[in-house]
């Protein structure tokens, strides 16, 4: 089973339980009346950045990679699955926007997006595995929700660099993921896009479709290649006309038996509201600008303090960030009032301050636990999240 299987059926069966209802801790937390600076940002997500690298890097002599989680479970491979590595990854080049200190982490961050090389394998159906392919792991089979975020991230260090290395990395999932595109007419909402390569998948993945037309679109604003556009629009608009409940709200995925799973992610939002948003941006249609603007409102007006306590943090980190790119193009407090919100309240309330980890339920998201261990996945999305509030507040 991959780790983004396991995540995924750990928050589902959380959310049967308690937690979901649980009453967040800090709810009752004082936080400062006066906004963040930039530089407590900064220090903040130094801090986190520095703990990530103590307890769960591996190092050069490990090729790079990165614990699961710390301390090692019975249960855990010997190194991540590719979604916390992305993850960390992404948190390196974040930390690349941090005034005044971030060009020092030029070198991590193109380190990072190397050693995610070592997930990759070509062959008749090439791809990012969920685990490393042999000679270092036992493999695992291509998400392609993971190989979307994988190609965003190259999409991001392209331009924070300008390195075509990156753009040309970015460009080569889109073949992967464009298999992933179910053409059976005769299916109920027909499209959509497969969660993982294999025969047995049964589902069309919200997540996996939204997250690549995120990929595309904004690959057509770099290389105006007209078949970016159009594959950014169809797999939007399939999420967008099959998936949608309310403003800012999709169903997690739908199943080839016509039944669709109505649970809700803040991530599955914030992909719309990103890719609505580079849609805008490469073609200055208006209409897309509405549609972001309509969902992050409505996403807003669900997505409350409490429940965003609720979810895992790394879902979080990717609902955000697409918040703030909209705020880019249309400025909104809002936006940055619910992020600011969300990191101080983690900050205050799952951070272990003897070594500067965070620490949820299974479910990576929820109240602090001191038992549980600190997961790479989970520590990276709060690196994410302090870079950004950083960069944005400077």
């Amino acid at each position: 089973m991959s780790r983004s299987l396991l995540r995924r059926a750990t928050v589902t069966a959380v959310c049967a339980g308690l937690l979901c209802g649980a009453t967040p801790a800090y709810a009752q937390a004082a936080h400062p009346v006066r906004p963040t600076s930039a530089a407590r940002w900064a220090d903040r997500a130094t801090d986190a950045y520095n703990a990530l690298q103590a307890h769960l890097y591996q190092g050069p002599d490990d090729h790079g990679l990165y614990l699961e989680r710390t301390p090692r479970q019975a249960t855990d491979p010997e190194h991540s699955y590719l979604w916390p590595m992305r993850e960390a990854a992404a948190a390196a080049v974040d930390m690349e926007r941090l005034p005044r200190t971030g060009a020092a982490y030029r070198p991590d961050a193109a380190e990072r997006l190397d050693t995610v090389e070592l997930y990759f394998a070509s062959g008749d159906r090439p791809g990012y595995h969920s685990y490393l392919p042999a000679p270092l792991g036992s493999d695992g089979d291509v998400y392609y929700d993971d190989n979307a975020v994988v190609g965003l991230s190259e999409l991001d260090q392209y331009e924070r660099t300008g390195d075509r290395g990156f753009l040309d990395r970015a460009e080569r999932v889109v073949p992967i993921v464009a298999r992933a595109w179910d053409g059976d007419t005769a299916k109920a909402c027909p499209g959509g896009m497969d969660w993982f390569d294999a025969p047995g998948n049964d589902i069309r993945a919200t997540n996996v479709t939204a997250l690549s037309a995120q990929l595309a679109a904004r690959l057509y604003e770099h290389t105006r290649d007209r078949a970016y556009l159009d594959q950014a629009e169809r797999w939007y608009g399939w999420v967008y006309s099959c998936m949608r409940t309310a403003p800012g709200l999709y169903a997690n995925d739908r199943g080839d038996d016509g039944t669709t799973n109505p649970t809700l992610w803040s991530y599955n939002s914030g992909a719309m509201i990103g890719t609505a948003t580079a849609l805008y941006r490469g073609t200055g249609d208006a209409g897309y600008l509405r549609k972001a603007l309509e969902d992050a409102r409505g996403s807003l007006a669900y997505w409350t303090q409490d429940r965003l306590h609720d979810q895992p943090a790394i879902f979080n980190a990717f609902y955000l960030k697409d918040l703030l790119a909209l705020d880019a193009v249309r400025p909104d407090p809002a936006y940055l009032k619910a992020m600011s919100a969300y990191a101080d309240g983690t900050y205050d309330s799952n951070r272990d301050a003897a070594t500067g980890l965070f620490r949820f339920q299974p479910s990576g998201g929820g109240d602090y636990d001191p038992e549980a261990p600190a997961e790479t996945l989970e520590q990276s999305a709060m690196v994410q999240i302090f870079a950004t509030l950083a960069h944005t507040r400077r």
